[in-house]
């Protein structure tokens, strides 16, 4: 009975992680770019009791006889479908349709990954202008380098991208002209091998592969990059609270199996009285 104890527990255990991401779920409804995950789960070890043996009188019997240790938390799971687009007012929101990722610089000089576009100009050194993101991190061009411009020669409020994420100034007539920079926008082999860093930034790993650059590669199906849009969460609100239902359930089934066991026990205990 001691086994159904700690099947029991493990399947607590395993439950209260998949509320754990499921409430993370729902606090992130409303983030930027953010994407949802799940909980997979896969059973333990199995115990044989019995093998494939013969009865006393010779009848065979071909099933062994095992029972399951429970249930452990086997992978998170990411999915990363296109959340829906929220327009804005900001010059500087940019939202991604397709597979691809915007990559940004680090405070510690790495280079991270994500999908808000929720930009904003800031005063670099030199008289210059720098996209980073809300916190500072510096936003990267194709080539990998910081994305900013001279306030002597552009005004940051004129600075305008096309859907291929190349910037743009108007001209003497008032027709954007490119600037020769683009947005670097980067696609994985396995983006659900990136690794969660926080602040919607995901680094590479030897799970996702390196970064495939969309303007240099061509065999990839190029992002298009939406400029007064940002992409909102891909959380489905009602799914979620339809998996947080079937979680607390679950989880009560195993108190009620711990609850059924300690009774078993105590009855065990009660017959030699």
């Amino acid at each position: 009975m001691v086994r159904s104890l700690w099947t029991a527990a493990n399947g607590m255990i395993a439950q209260q992680t998949n509320v754990d991401i499921i409430a993370n779920n729902l606090a992130n409804v409303n983030t930027t770019g953010f994407k949802a995950q799940t909980a997979q789960f896969k059973s333990l070890l199995y115990q044989t009791l019995q093998t494939k043996t013969t009865t006393a009188n010779g009848d065979t019997k071909p099933n062994s006889a095992q029972v399951g240790l429970g249930v452990r938390t086997a992978a998170i799971s990411t999915s990363f479908s296109n959340g829906s687009l929220q327009e804005s007012s900001s010059d500087t929101a940019f939202a991604l349709e397709g597979d691809g990722f915007f990559a940004v610089r680090g405070e510690d000089g790495n280079t991270y990954y994500t999908r808000s576009g929720d930009f904003t100009w800031a005063i670099g050194t030199n008289n210059t202008v720098q996209l980073t993101t809300a916190d500072g991190y510096v936003v990267l061009s194709s080539a990998g380098q910081p994305i900013q411009f001279s306030t002597a020669t552009y005004a940051a409020n004129k600075i305008t991208i096309t859907s291929d994420g190349t910037f743009c100034y108007p001209d003497a007539n008032n027709n954007p002209q490119s600037l020769g920079v683009t947005f670097g926008v980067y696609q994985f082999s396995n983006p659900a091998g990136l690794t969660r860093e926080g602040d919607n930034l995901y680094a590479q790993s030897a799970a996702s592969g390196g970064p495939i650059n969309e303007a240099t590669n061509t065999a990839v199906t190029k992002t298009k990059v939406i400029q007064g849009y940002l992409e909102m969460s891909n959380v489905q609100v009602a799914d979620e609270m339809v998996n947080l239902i079937v979680a607390q359930r679950a989880y009560e089934m195993n108190s009620k199996a711990i609850t059924t066991t300690d009774e078993m026990m105590q009855q065990a205990n009660e017959l030699k009285r």
